[in-house]
C-alpha cells in the first residue's frame, strides 16, 4: 500500500534533516507519495502565510505529515507555528519518547521514559495581552475587582487555562498508551499544591480516570519534585502526563537524559490526524552546513511508520538507527565525546550509514 504524506521541510536545517529522512523511510520499502508544501518563515517569505491554506488543505485530506523543525522568534515576532498548528487542527497529545541508545555519550544508560503533554491548552492557548494596552488594563481592573488583590497595572497578562474536557483526552490517551505498549505506570504532572483550580482539577480528573485502568500503576508529582526525581533515578518513571507548560519542559530534560534533543523524537496526534516532528528546533545557524545529527527526525518518522501499522518497517528502521549508533562511526559531532573528532560525518552521510544498513535487512 502506498501512503501519502505531507512532507513539511520547515525552516533553517529542517530542509536537510527531512530530505535525509525522506531517504531512509524510501530505504525501508514502504511505498510514499509526497506531498511537499512548506510552513514557518520560509512560506511567509515566499507565500506570504505562517501556515498556507494549501498545507493544512493536504494536511486534513492525508491525515499524517512529516515536519522539519520551523523557527519562532523569542519575545517578539509572529507567535509558534507548532503552537498554531496543534491548536488549529487540534493535536492535542504530544507525545515525546525518550530512549537510551548504546553509543551515545549520556550520564545515564537503559533510560526509556516517554512524556505524554497536553498540546492545546494551559499557558500556551495564547489568550495574551501586552502590557499597557486597554485591554490589559481592563483585565487588570476586573481581577481587582473580583479578587480584592492589588495587581500592577503595568503587567502583562497571560492566562492558564486547564479544563476537564482536556485533562480527561490527554490522560486517557497516557494510560491508553501505556495498556497498548505494555507500558507498567503512568505518573501525572502538576503543580496543584499551589494551582489549586487548573492543576487541581487536572489532577482530580487522573484520580478518577486511573480507577478505570487498574491494571496500570498510577501516581503523581509535583512539577519541581519530578524534574529532581528525574535527575537522580529516572528508571523509576516510564509514562508521564501532564499539562502543557510542563510536559514542554520535561521532555527537554528528558531528552538531557538520554544524550540531548538530537535522538529526541516527537509526534502531534489529533482524533484523526498526526503529524510527526523532531523535538528540536531550527538550528538555523547551521542550515546548509550538512552537519547536524538526524536521529530525532529518522526516529519520528518511524513512529509515523507505526501510525500507518507498517511496524515491521518501523522495527528496522529503529535497529538500523541503533546499530549506527552503537558501532559510532557514522556520527555526527554531537554524538561524540570530542566534537572536534576528525571522524565526525555530515547528516547525510549518517543517513547514508542508517540506509545501509537497512538494505541488510
Amino acid at each position: 500500500m502506498k501512503h501519502t504524506v505531507t512532507l513539511i521541510p520547515g525552516d533553517g536545517t529542517g530542509p536537510e534533516l527531512i530530505e535525509a529522512t525522506r531517504r531512509v523511510l524510501e530505504a525501508t520499502r514502504v511505498e510514499f507519495r509526497w506531498e511537499v508544501l512548506n510552513a514557518g518563515a520560509e512560506a511567509l517569505e515566499k507565500e506570504g502565510s505562517l501556515l498556507p491554506e494549501s498545507l493544512i488543505t493536504s494536511i486534513r485530506k492525508n491525515k499524517v505529515a512529516l515536519k522539519g523543525p520551523t523557527t519562532t522568534p523569542v519575545g517578539t515576532g509572529f507567535r509558534s507555528v507548532n503552537v498554531a498548528l496543534r491548536q488549529l487542527l487540534d493535536l492535542y497529545a504530544c507525545l515525546r519518547p525518550c530512549r537510551s541508545y548504546h553509543g551515545i555519550p549520556s550520564r545515564y544508560q537503559e533510560v526509556d521514559v516517554v512524556v505524554v503533554r497536553e498540546n492545546t491548552e494551559d499557558l500556551y492557548i495564547g489568550i495574551e495581552f501586552t502590557k499597557d494596552t486597554s485591554e490589559a488594563k481592563e483585565f487588570l481592573s476586573l481581577v481587582e475587582q473580583n479578587t480584592g488583590k492589588k495587581v500592577p497595572l503595568d503587567s502583562g497578562v497571560g492566562i492558564k487555562l486547564i479544563s476537564e474536557t482536556g485533562s480527561k483526552r490527554i490522560i486517557k490517551f497516557a494510560f491508553e498508551y501505556a495498556r497498548a505498549n505494555g507500558r507498567k505506570k503512568v505518573t501525572a504532572v502538576h503543580k496543584a499544591n499551589i494551582m489549586k483550580f487548573t492543576d487541581g482539577l487536572f489532577l482530580e480528573v487522573a484520580r478518577r480516570m486511573a480507577k478505570s485502568y487498574p491494571d496500570i500503576e498510577f501516581e503523581d508529582r509535583i512539577i519541581d519534585n519530578m524534574c529532581a526525581q528525574l535527575v537522580q533515578r529516572p528508571h523509576h518513571f516510564d509514562v508521564l502526563v501532564s499539562p502543557n507548560l510542563y510536559g514542554d519542559i520535561l521532555s527537554d530534560l528528558c531528552a538531557g537524559l538520554i544524550g540531548g534533543l538530537g535522538v529526541a523524537p516527537g509526534a502531534n496526534i489529533g482524533e484523526d490526524i498526526a503529524i510527526f516532528e523532531p523535538t528540536h528546533g531550527s538550528a538555523p545557524k547551521h542550515a546548509g552546513l550538512n552537519k547536524v545529527n538526524p536521529v530525532a527526525t529518522v526516529l519520528s518518522g518511524a513512529m509515523m511508520l507505526r501510525h500507518l501499522q507498517e511496524i515491521s518497517a518501523a522495527d528496522r528502521l529503529e535497529a538500523a538507527v541503533a546499530s549506527v549508533l552503537a558501532e559510532g562511526k557514522s556520527a555526527t559531532y554531537d554524538l561524540k565525546r570530542d566534537q572536534k573528532d576528525p571522524t565526525v560525518v555530515g547528516t547525510s552521510e549518517m543517513a547514508n550509514a542508517i540506509i545501509a544498513k537497512l538494505k541488510k535487512t
